[in-house]
């Protein structure tokens, strides 16, 4: 029993000699507990590191850096006799504004006594030259130097992103970095590229005497960090495309999007509204960011960015894959004809026909709505008695096209649009007998009574977004594959080490049946709905898109592809409400286009016809209409200075009138003496 104990107390002491080492190790030999932030005698101090410049794909420089300035207060250095009314003087504020600002300090999360706490931001260099000579009378107080955006562009506002002051959340997310009043990339490119973009802090230990005096570098600054400035990003993006983009967005809802097919690389990526980048640096940096998230007029939401998080019906350019899909699942192929001749009828349904009896490439040219309405049909019934399974099919192949799904790219922000399963439609079937009261098997679900039929034509129940359809024309364009759209090519100068944008994605539909879609597109642009855009210096292939929504008019949609031989860029563009594809959509990207390949505009008249037309009076009508059915619509008051030039004009009609009047009695008075 003894040698038992005795191992026990043996093993026992062991670990506590073990315990006793590691502790004198740390304290006699590492300097870890004494730099602790803790510590009284030793006080870390942070060097903000210039934050990363963003660079578009030519070297031009779209964000950089200016000296931005704070105060900001440690309450253990405030003094007894502190001159209040001195120090607000100095500061240019008054004493309740000095004592609110104290006591919101004061109630901060992370508030310590110890810690520099920001008590006045955004202070000009004229600021800080007047109270930098003054300010060491007031050691509670001192200058700190913080990096701020400088924005070199004027336009791209949603794509470049903004700082901001980081949250609790934040700080939380990664504490070992993030301290209050820090900043950190809130949207875009900054957000998504943060951590690149932010450097590395450098780190000072200061010694302080017991009334936490500086005296000097601890162990001579031997255990001092460098400060390791952020890492430049050069976009995907063109900017001279992205500016004219953004130019042909104006009074506009839509987006336009451009990739380079052949590697991924976005090259444009504008969203209207559009927001200037700019309103997101100085001291109304706060108000100017409420003002844009509160800015729903006519359903402008210019924080929404449209090229990434609107999900709109593809409408006839989703036609393309309908096709591709139901060649691949083998119940059509490029020869097949539906009975055209008199529209599209379904059990009561009838849609409107373009042309007759065609097969695909024609069909596609036309762009015919019966065509590709009975070719999802065929899709759905390949499996009799059971939609879903067909339905599920085509799902998977158009997943494979990057739509339905996030992309798993590099942008801060993105929506995942829809592709219906089998799975939707019993879900809406099983409701739609319940409320009918009829008992039946929702599995065997109906293509009208579901409104799964409109699928087809890129109407019914499917989204995307404009990235998303920019995604799948580039794997049209390639025959079958896709590199993942980007946003980033290179960081500090070498190429983007993201594997994500290494792999080449396969769609799952044969290389084979693509040929005949990509002679539809090319007919589209010689002969068919997008024949008014036809270049004599680049080869196009397109197709035209013109989706209904219930709001008002039609969206209008289209896609390119140029040149046709060897594609160099895909273009998208979508115009809210604003009508047919080739007569707005068309020719953004066809600009676009032209822009890119020939490095000039040729056709000005496209251009200019864009930016100088605005389709906000239907945004207005439907945003009026929308509030009287709601009940909330009140009628504006009457311009009070145009009301009184009003009042004005009718008082000056009427002293005519008064005028004229004694003008006629005294002539016709003259007539009756002349007379007698």
């Amino acid at each position: 029993m003894n040698t038992r104990y005795l191992k026990i107390f043996s093993a026992l002491a062991v670990i506590a000699l073990i315990f006793v080492a590691r502790l004198a190790y740390l304290q006699l030999f590492t300097d870890r507990y004494a730099l602790n932030a803790a510590n009284t005698s030793i006080k870390t101090e942070y060097v903000i590191p210039q934050r990363g410049v963003i660079f578009d794909r030519n070297g031009k420089i779209m964000v950089g850096n200016q000296p931005a300035y704070e105060i900001s207060f440690t309450q253990a250095l405030m003094k007894p006799d502190f001159d209040t009314l001195a120090f607000c003087s100095l500061m240019k504020i008054d004493k309740n504004d000095f004592i609110k600002r104290i006591n919101i300090i004061k109630k901060e999360k992370y508030y310590s006594k110890l810690t520099p706490m920001t008590f006045l931001k955004d202070l000009s260099r004229e600021d800080i030259a007047r109270v930098q000579e003054i300010i060491f009378k007031y050691p509670a107080f001192s200058i700190v130097s913080r990096p701020q955006r400088q924005y070199e562009v004027s336009t791209s506002g949603n794509l470049l992103g903004y700082t901001s002051e980081v949250n609790e959340r934040d700080i939380k997310k990664d504490s070992t970095y993030y301290l209050p009043g820090d900043f950190a990339g809130k949207s875009g490119v900054e957000k998504s590229y943060e951590k690149e973009l932010r450097g590395i802090k450098g780190i000072k230990y200061i010694q302080k005497d017991i009334r936490l005096r500086n005296i000097g570098s601890y162990k001579d600054g031997t255990l001092d960090k460098d400060v390791v400035t952020g890492k430049d990003i050069t976009l995907t993006i063109d900017y001279d495309l992205q500016r004219m983009a953004e130019e042909m967005l104006v009074n506009k809802h839509g987006a336009i999007v451009a990739i380079d097919p052949n590697n991924g690389e976005i090259l444009t990526l504008a969203t209207g509204p559009d927001i200037d980048p700019n309103v997101f640096t100085g001291p109304n940096k706060s108000r100017n960011l409420y003002a844009l998230s509160k800015d729903t007029l006519y359903e402008n939401k210019p924080t929404f960015d449209r090229s990434l998080q609107a999900a709109y019906p593809p409408g006839s350019t989703f036609k393309l894959l309908t096709a591709l899909s139901a060649m691949q699942m083998g119940v059509m192929d490029e020869n097949t004809i539906f009975p055209c001749g008199g529209g599209f009828n379904y059990r009561g349904l009838r849609i409107k026909g373009h042309g007759g009896a065609d097969p695909l490439i024609p069909a596609i040219q036309i762009s015919s709505n019966c065509y590709f309405s009975y070719a999802y049909l065929a899709i759905m019934n390949k499996y009799p008695g059971n939609p879903s399974k067909g339905v599920d099919e085509w799902k998977k192949i158009l997943n494979s096209f990057g739509v339905g799904e996030f992309l798993n790219n590099d942008l801060a922000v993105g929506a995942k649009g829809r592709i219906p399963s089998g799975e939707f439609y019993e879900k809406r079937m099983q409701s739609i007998y319940k409320a009918s009261g009829a008992k039946k098997d929702p599995k065997n679900w109906d293509a009208l009574a579901t409104g799964a039929v409109f699928n087809g034509m890129g109407q019914g129940d499917v989204l995307v977004t404009p990235l998303q359809l920019a995604n799948y024309v580039g794997a049209i364009a390639n025959k079958g594959w896709y590199y993942t759209p980007h946003i980033v090519k290179a960081i500090d100068g070498k190429p983007n080490p993201d594997k994500r944008f290494k792999t080449k994605h396969k769609t799952l539909v044969d290389p084979k049946h693509f040929e005949p879609v990509l002679k539809g597109m090319e007919a589209v642009v010689l002969r068919g709905t997008a024949r008014g855009l036809k270049s004599n210096d680049f080869t196009q292939l397109a197709k035209t898109g013109t989706a209904q929504v219930p709001q008002g008019k039609d969206n209008s949609i289209f896609v390119l592809i140029a040149p046709a031989d060897k594609p160099k860029i895909v273009v998208v563009a979508v115009m809210e409400h604003a009508g047919f594809g080739a007569t707005w959509a068309g020719p953004a990207c066809t600009v676009i286009a032209e822009k890119y390949i020939t490095g000039d505009l040729k056709r000005e008249n496209l251009y200019k016809k864009m930016i100088t037309s605005s389709f906000m009076p239907e945004y207005k009508r439907q945003w009026v209409a929308d509030l009287k059915r709601k009940g909330l619509y009140v009628d504006p008051k009457p311009d009070s200075v145009k009301l009184k030039k009003i009042q004005d004009s009718l008082n000056f009609i009427k002293e005519q009138k008064v005028k004229l009047q004694k003008k006629i009695d005294e002539e016709t008075k003259n007539i009756k003496t002349t007379k007698q």
